[in-house]
C-alpha cells in the first residue's frame, strides 16, 4: 500500500509518496496545476503501482486550488482524503521536533498522516449542494455590485437633476419605466425639449400602461424648475447612461442565476423551505453553506459554524457576563439565517412567541433576532438530519 501526500499550491503542487512501513518512495515531486501536470503525477504513481486501489491520497483543502486536482484524480478512481490544514499543523507539532515547514516537508507529513489514519476528513458536498454554494455566493456578489451602481446613479442624479426623486421615489428610480426615461432623456434640458405626449408613450410602453401623461407632465414640471449642475453635462450624461446600462445587465444576470438556483432547489425536494421565512433563495444559501448536514454532529456546531454563538472573554478569575456574537464561520450562512429569522419571528407562532419573550426580557430587537437565528439552527439541523418537513408544535 502506498500513501500519496500532496501539498496544494495555486500554480504548482508538491507530492511525496510513502509506503506502509513509512519509507519515502518519492519525495518533493513538483508538478503544475495543469492536465500535463496531472499526467506527470500519474506517471510517477504508476511507476510504483498500476492499480489505483493500492494508493491512498491525502491533500489539504487549501482555498479552492485543490478542486481541479481532486476532480482529475477522482476520474482516475483514486481514494482521496481531503483534510483541513490545521490537522497537518497538529501532526507537524507531534512529529517535527524542529518545527520545519516547506512544501516538500508538508507533502511528506500529509502522506504520513494519511498512513496513520489519525485525521478527520473534510466532508465534501454533493454536486448539487456545491453548485448552490457557488451560485448563491455569485448572486450575493451581483446584488452587491448592483447596489453600488444604484448608489452611484443616485449621486449623479443628485447633481444634475436633484428633483428627479420627487417624481420617482428612491425605489422607483430603478423601476423599468424610470430607467428607460433616464436612458433616453438624462438631463432636465432633454426632458424639457421632448413633448409630454412622446414622454407619456415611452412611460406607458415601459410600465405596461401603468404610467402615462400624468407622470410625463410631472417630469417636465420638475425639469423646468430643476436646480441641478448645468456645466460638464456631457460627462454626467455619459456616466449616468453607462451605469444604467450596467445595472440593467446586472439585473438580467441576477434573474438568470436565481432561476438556476430555483431549478436546483426544485430537483432537490429539500425540506428546508417548510420552515417559515425560508424561501428558495435563502434556502439555497443555507443548504449550500452547510453542505452535508451530517458533518455537524449536533446543532451547537452548526450555530458555531454560522458564527452566531456567543464569544467568550475570560482572563484569570474574570469572565465577561456580556458576550457578543462571535461572527466566525460563514458570513453567507449567518446573513441568510438572520434574514429568515426576521420573517419567522413574525409569521411562525412558536418563533414569534420566542422573539416576544426575549423582547419582554428587555433584549434589543437585533439581540432577539439573533436568538431566533440560533433557534432556527436547531430546527434546520433537526429537519435536515431526519429529512422530515418542519411542523409547528404549539
Amino acid at each position: 500500500m502506498f500513501y500519496l501526500g500532496i501539498d496544494i499550491g495555486k500554480r504548482t503542487h508538491v507530492a511525496s509518496i510513502m509506503d506502509s512501513q513509512g519509507q519515502v518512495k518519492l519525495k518533493g515531486f513538483s508538478f503544475p496545476n495543469t492536465i500535463e501536470g496531472g499526467a506527470s503525477l500519474l506517471k510517477q504513481v504508476q511507476a510504483l503501482s498500476d492499480s489505483a486501489t493500492d494508493v491512498t491520497i491525502g491533500m489539504e483543502a487549501t482555498g479552492h486550488y485543490w478542486l481541479a486536482l481532486f476532480s482529475f484524480l477522482s476520474e482516475h478512481h483514486f481514494l482521496i482524503h481531503v483534510i483541513n490544514p490545521i490537522q497537518t499543523d497538529g501532526w507537524r507539532k507531534g512529529t517535527e521536533i524542529r518545527k520545519r515547514k516547506n512544501d516538500i516537508i508538508d507533502s511528506v507529513l500529509i502522506a504520513d498522516l494519511i498512513r496513520f489514519g489519525q485525521f478527520v476528513e473534510t466532508s465534501l458536498s454533493d454536486e448539487k449542494l456545491f453548485s448552490l454554494k457557488q451560485l448563491t455566493r455569485y448572486r450575493t456578489y451581483l446584488v452587491g455590485t448592483a447596489s453600488d451602481f444604484k448608489r452611484k446613479i443616485i449621486a449623479v442624479l443628485d447633481q444634475i437633476f436633484p428633483e428627479y426623486d420627487t417624481v420617482f421615489s428612491k425605489v422607483g428610480i430603478f423601476g423599468k419605466a424610470s430607467k428607460e426615461v433616464l436612458l433616453e432623456f438624462s438631463t432636465p434640458d432633454e426632458l424639457q425639449a421632448v413633448s409630454a405626449e412622446t414622454l407619456a408613450n415611452l412611460l406607458a410602453d415601459a410600465s405596461r400602461h401603468r404610467l402615462g401623461i400624468k407622470k410625463a407632465e410631472q417630469l417636465k414640471e420638475a425639469a423646468t424648475h430643476s436646480f441641478g449642475v448645468t456645466f460638464a453635462q456631457e460627462a454626467f450624461t455619459f456616466q449616468l447612461r453607462s451605469m444604467i446600462e450596467q445595472l440593467k445587465f446586472l439585473e438580467k444576470q441576477i434573474a438568470e442565476v436565481e432561476q438556476e438556483i430555483k431549478d436546483i432547489m426544485t430537483s432537490l425536494h429539500s425540506v428546508i423551505e417548510t420552515i417559515p421565512g425560508i424561501g428558495p433563495i435563502n434556502g439555497a444559501t443555507i443548504l449550500g453553506e452547510i453542505g452535508d448536514i451530517h458533518k455537524f454532529s449536533n446543532p451547537k456546531k452548526l450555530v458555531a459554524y454560522a458564527g452566531i454563538d456567543a464569544s467568550v472573554s475570560q482572563s484569570g478569575q474574570f469572565e465577561a457576563t456580556h458576550n457578543v456574537m462571535s461572527k466566525r464561520g460563514s458570513p453567507y450562512l449567518r446573513k441568510a439565517l438572520f434574514s429568515a429569522a426576521l420573517v419567522a419571528s413574525q409569521h411562525d407562532p412558536v418563533l414569534k412567541a420566542f422573539y416576544n419573550k426575549k423582547r419582554a426580557e428587555g433584549k434589543h430587537h437585533l439581540t432577539a433576532i439573533g436568538a431566533v437565528s440560533r433557534k432556527l439552527c436547531y430546527l434546520i439541523h433537526a429537519i435536515l438530519t431526519k429529512n422530515e418537513p418542519y411542523e409547528i408544535r404549539l
